[in-house]
């Protein structure tokens, strides 16, 4: 499909849906104050009841704004109704319970990692024309469940017997099968696991947004599986985990995907594609975005449990401190989160990465020293069909000696992480099982003298 005439779809997908969220909701909406209908912003009552019966009516009136404000208000899990935006004022807080019990499962699944998923502080499902805005704060209190304060808390409410107290970690914001959703200008923190999550969702507009999400573990910035037709745009992302992660734990696509003058570090990925990728993922123009401090990768386009990605656009990015800038890999992993029923291998073809420049990180705080500036590899029955890189300069330390030129291993069933791969022969690109490597104006400079090749590519 010709790269100019995806851009056009998508932006005239987001203009249309730009233009109906700007009027979902007028200066004239009906605004419902959650201290009329019981919640206190003490910090200490748990207002789940109260802010439920909130949304509640809001909806049933024909929806408006719930509004928060003058206070902090702890709260477990709350679902957004249709036609209501929950808006948390400059002065106001929502926290996170510290009970687990005050928390409820919507759509329970198993990630990458093995865990249960579900749970959530707000969440939606099967919803349409809902948000959350104001600029205020979302604090998912996400230490409260770390083991160690699971086990006092279990002891404090006389809880002995049950077992996975609290292994459900709670997401922050979590959207299932709903569409017309706009977040705008919060701020959001510290969630148990992942901070915001679209599952099969649409219509998806995040602007201006900022989330800060490091308290525990898995702490992904902003996940999009098997959803379609989502603007990410002006948001700033600081992640424990992956910061903006396009996946698909159902056989279902993620597609229709714009992001744009976004600001991400991570501790693990900034852009990733994966690793759960049952679905699709095609017709993603991400652009214009800044990655720093990142340790674990800047572009990570995977495919590893049947997923087909393809018409995928990635212009103009500037890394700063980042190991592995980019790493593609089409794997045989084929697991499965929702079904028992398991993928065919997936393919890579029709991407394009342009317009990158890059500087990783040194050899005392890289995960694989020396590090190598990219590595694309399918695997020797599945090759990745066709990728464009142009106008690519990544600068490295260094550091390569004639020991380091080993063999690299295939691991086509293994969990897909640059790091396992451990060092490379190559300091600038290793590629392999790729069917058609385009390659204009990629330069790679190193500080200190590196032995390995600057290039290789085995078929």
């Amino acid at each position: 499909m010709n790269k100019i005439l995806v851009r056009s779809s998508i932006l005239i997908i987001i203009t249309s849906f730009l233009l109906a969220a700007m009027t979902s909701f007028s200066a004239k909406s009906k605004i419902y104050n959650v201290k009329k209908y019981g919640a206190k912003g003490d910090s200490i009552t748990i207002n789940t009841k109260a802010i439920q019966k909130t949304i509640d009516r809001c909806s049933k009136n024909g929806g408006g704004i719930v509004l928060l404000e003058n206070g902090t208000f702890s709260s477990g899990t709350i679902l957004l109704k249709d036609n209501v935006t929950l808006q948390i004022d400059k002065n106001a807080k929502l926290v996170g319970s510290d009970n687990p019990q005050d928390y409820q499962s919507i759509d329970t699944f198993v990630d990458a990692t093995g865990q249960e998923r579900g749970t959530c502080l707000i969440g939606a499902v099967g919803a349409k024309n809902i948000g959350i805005s104001g600029e205020g704060i979302i604090d998912g209190n996400g230490a409260a469940f770390l083991a160690k304060n699971l086990a006092l808390k279990k002891k404090t409410l006389g809880i002995s017997t049950e077992e996975n107290f609290g292994g459900n970690r709670p997401f922050l914001l979590r959207f299932v099968k709903s569409t017309q959703i706009t977040l705008k200008d919060i701020r959001v923190r510290d969630a148990a696991a992942w901070a915001c999550h679209f599952f099969q969702s649409s219509n998806i507009l995040v602007d201006n947004i900022s989330i800060y999400n490091h308290a525990n573990k898995n702490n992904d910035g902003i996940d999009l599986d098997s959803s379609h037709d989502i603007v990410i745009k002006n948001c700033t992302i600081n992640s424990g985990d992956d910061a903006i992660c396009i996946k698909s734990t159902s056989p279902l696509p993620t597609y229709n995907v714009e992001v744009s003058n976004c600001t991400l570090k991570s501790d693990w990925g900034a852009l990733k594609f994966g690793t759960e990728s049952m679905g699709d993922f095609y017709n993603i123009d991400i652009r214009d975005c800044k990655i720093e401090d990142t340790k674990g990768g800047g572009i990570k386009i995977l495919s590893v449990d049947g997923a087909n990605i393809h018409d995928v656009v990635i212009d103009n990015i500037e890394m700063d401190n980042v190991d592995m800038p980019l790493f593609v890999r089409l794997g045989e992993r084929l697991r499965t989160y929702r079904t028992t029923e398991k993928q065919a291998v997936g393919s890579i073809k029709d991407v394009v990465i342009r317009n990158i420049k890059a500087t990783t990180r040194e050899l005392d705080s890289s995960r694989v020293t020396p590090p190598t500036g990219i590595l694309i590899t399918g695997t020797p029955n599945h090759k990745i069909e066709k990728i464009t890189l142009e106008n690519i300069v990544i600068e490295l330390p260094g550091g390569g000696t004639l020991s380091h030129i080993l063999e690299v291993p295939e691991d086509e069933k293994k969990y897909p992480e640059f790091s396992f791969f451990k060092v490379l022969p190559a300091y600038g690109m290793y590629a392999r099982h790729i069917k058609e490597l385009q390659t204009k104006s990629i330069v790679f400079k190193t500080k200190n003298l590196d032995q390995r090749t600057e290039t290789l590519f085995i078929d």
